[in-house]
């Protein structure tokens, strides 16, 4: 197969790579993230593209986003500042050679926070927002939000096509960490019944609380004094999060001016995001789902078009 190229979404414990030919997915694989490898950045690309390359040949050149760009990364792209437009941050993008093909490395971009001292940033996310933008041309106008759930949760909004606000909640990384403390009596996996019930009914406790720190305590008290199955605890833990989340949201488009025309765009993986669109609907949230690998292909092409 002559002329394919390779998209990549190079994150902190994962790298995502498709093959692309004729603007169609071909092929996709994974390899290790950033963080934690134990060989170099480039080797650990040329190990990750070696099938094939040996089948199909070398690629026609690379366009990788995320924490490839990242310092200690492939290549250090510096972020990129808000408000900022898809063709902005695409100007903003590393190039280098590797082995002879030209590889194409995404800048991340950063926000200045109100009275903050420090700025809020991310590398991945944007790509996501400016893809979603190129599906739906319609949300190039005005303002809107869009929440990537994940390990660090971004909100994100945009004017007229731009960037021009980031907050970040470590939603997922403190799930972690908690589901591995004394608050669980029971270290396991959790899906299932327990675990949807638990949700709904931590959403319910983060509706009526408004503090996450103040109702933390209660998943252990669920199993030691209500008996409850770890799965349930495990998933009023997660409902008591992502609803603290929605709500602080919530509460800060009220008190700016970050209202936005039309629903909550939710990008992300269907299973995650199918949680916070319940968390959503619980406070009154209208949301559009959107398929977070469709939008990040659709911005990954748009920065693609920026090697020629």
């Amino acid at each position: 197969m002559s002329g394919w190229r390779a998209f990549g979404d190079w994150g902190s414990t994962r790298l995502r790579l498709w093959q692309i030919c004729d603007r169609l997915v071909q092929d996709r694989t994974t390899g290790a993230g950033i963080v934690g490898l134990s060989t170099a950045p480039a080797d650990a690309l040329r190990e990750a593209l070696a099938g094939w390359i040996e089948h199909d040949g070398p690629p026609q050149r690379i366009t990788l986003i995320g924490m490839a760009g990242a310092r200690g990364g492939l290549a250090e792209a510096p972020y990129a500042n808000c408000p900022l437009d898809a063709a902005t941050w695409a100007r903003h993008a590393r190039r280098i050679d590797l082995d002879g093909i030209q590889v194409l490395v995404g800048a991340g971009c950063a926000a200045r926070v109100p009275g903050g001292v420090f700025d809020e940033i991310m590398r991945g996310e944007e790509t996501q927002v400016f893809g979603a933008l190129a599906l739906e041309p319609a949300l190039a106008l005005g303002k809107h939000i869009f929440a990537l759930p994940g390990t660090h949760s971004k909100w994100v909004t945009t004017n007229n096509g731009a960037i021009s606000a980031i907050r970040t909640f470590i939603s997922g990384e403190l799930f972690a960490l908690l589901q591995n403390s004394s608050l669980l009596s029971e270290k396991q996996a959790w899906a299932g019944d327990d675990f949807d019930a638990g949700f709904d009914s931590g959403l319910i406790r983060a509706c009526a609380e408004g503090s996450l720190a103040a109702c933390l305590f209660s998943v252990r008290a669920a199993q030691v004094r209500h008996n409850h199955p770890s799965g349930f605890a495990a998933g009023y833990l997660s409902g008591l999060i992502i609803g603290a989340e929605v709500n602080e949201m919530i509460q800060v488009t009220r008190t700016s001016d970050a209202m936005q025309d039309g629903p909550l765009n939710l990008i992300g993986g269907q299973e995650l995001v199918a949680y916070y669109a319940r968390a959503c609907e619980k406070y009154g949230l209208v949301t559009n789902v959107r398929d977070g690998d469709l939008c990040v292909l659709a911005g990954l092409e748009i920065l693609d078009a920026h090697h020629r």
